[in-house]
């Protein structure tokens, strides 16, 4: 049977928020784009559902944010440590921004609504149970994609340019050869959901207690809860058995021990090999990797979906006019050029809190937050504006271009 070839400009391979953000923004600048997705839609759990200001921001900029504000969501506008005594360490409310809060949202909610936004644009195509297997390759560049459906039909579509934002595993970075710098990472998450009752406060507040760390993130319905455990304990853990786990889970969120018994078996837990790693470099002719696909990020601090989210404006606003021009290749570069720093700074960051938070707890050597750290932030409370600013707004945020600009009138 002879695949089916078929033409676009850009292919974006990963229907995550990085796709779905660049290819509505390339599709407003007139850039034909079609993005793969090898799941048949977006509802998969445990997935990062932080949004943060800056997002949140572009969200309003591209003529959306009505429609977000709508969405079931819990909004949190400080994070904080256990104690003894507990500590803030992140407070939004004193930053002079549009929305001074994280909100939690559903991540298969935030990705319809940003597909229903692209399917209003004509140059956009967004293909379902589609995935990509390896990449076409022509006088020396990467010239597309081959893809197999969930019906087992296979084909290829030429591109101009082939956008990777298909994650950690992403098959794109590894066709086209490229590595990434591996970091070491102490531990691993295990995912899992507890009842939340109506009238419980959301907040974002970790737990630390005899060895365990555990992160509660409050949904409308429920509590979505990140247990961390040291990396390579998940057959270990599966052995031990449910009622094991929901020992670990009373010890460490006592005050959810009323219903660890929703743990129904093992096979509600959910493990995450967490990884941290930075490309060194995010392009060949024809191909470019950006978000995770780039970068992977640890889970601490949420900033996952935001780093990959301005990843793709900046993809946008540098490539657009390229694309149009048919002059792509010469400008790849510029993304890495502008991204890199604001990567690394966040990864320097995400590292100092494995060494100083999360490994002193999970091994047993501390039940709070440095001291060190208490006496800065109590005698100096403006400073928690610094570490909200880092993980809500950004050391570079980027803006939607002015051709992508809408208002909510017009959005509807």
């Amino acid at each position: 049977m002879v695949a089916v070839v078929e033409r676009t400009t850009c292919v974006v391979v990963g229907g995550g928020p990085a796709g779905m953000v660049l290819g509505l923004l390339l599709a407003r600048a007139g850039v034909e784009v079609t993005v793969l997705e090898k799941h048949a839609d977006f509802l998969r759990d445990f997935r990062g559902d932080t949004v943060h200001p800056s997002t949140l921001q572009l969200l309003d900029e591209l003529g959306l944010g009505e429609r977000f504000a709508k969405l079931p969501q819990s909004r949190l506008s400080t994070v904080s440590l256990p104690g003894p005594p507990p500590l803030t360490i992140a407070d939004f409310r004193g930053l002079r921004i549009a929305h001074p809060y994280l909100a939690m949202v559903p991540q298969w909610d935030l990705l319809d609504l940003l597909a229903d936004a692209g399917r209003a644009e004509p140059a956009f195509h967004l293909r379902m149970s589609t995935e990509v297997t390896s990449l076409v390759r022509e006088a020396g560049r990467v010239a597309g994609v081959r893809y197999r459906t969930a019906d087992g039909a296979t084909g290829e579509i030429r591109a101009d340019l082939t956008v990777g934002c298909d994650g950690r595993w992403s098959v794109v970075r590894r066709e086209a050869g490229l590595r990434a710098r591996e970091f070491p990472v102490p531990f691993d998450t295990w995912w899992l959901r507890l009842p939340r009752y109506g009238d419980e406060r959301p907040e974002l507040m970790p737990g630390m207690r005899h060895g365990h760390f555990a992160v509660i993130i409050p949904r409308e319905e429920y509590f979505q809860v990140a247990y961390l455990a040291a990396k390579g304990l998940d057959g270990q853990l599966r052995a031990e058995g449910v009622e094991a786990f929901r020992d670990r889970i009373r010890t460490v969120l006592p005050q959810l021990a009323d219903r660890v018994d929703a743990i129904a078996s093992m096979d509600d837990v959910k493990h995450l090999d967490v990884r941290l790693n930075l490309m060194t470099r995010w392009h060949r002719n024809g191909v470019l990797c950006i978000g995770d696909a780039a970068h992977a990020m640890s889970p601490i601090g949420g900033v996952g979906i935001n780093l990959a989210v301005q990843d793709a404006v900046a993809t946008a606003r540098l490539l657009a006019v390229p694309l149009q021009r048919g002059t792509s290749d010469r400008k790849l570069g510029r993304v890495r050029r502008r991204r890199l720093l604001p990567t690394m700074v966040v990864q320097a960051i995400q590292r100092f809190m494995h060494r100083a938070v999360v490994r002193p707890a999970i091994e047993g050597r501390r039940n709070g937050p440095p001291k060190p750290l208490v006496t800065v932030m109590n005698a100096v409370p403006w400073a928690r504006r610094i570490p909200a600013y880092v993980i809500g707004v950004g050391l570079l945020p980027e803006h939607a271009p002015n051709w992508a600009q809408r208002n909510n009138t017009e959005s509807e």
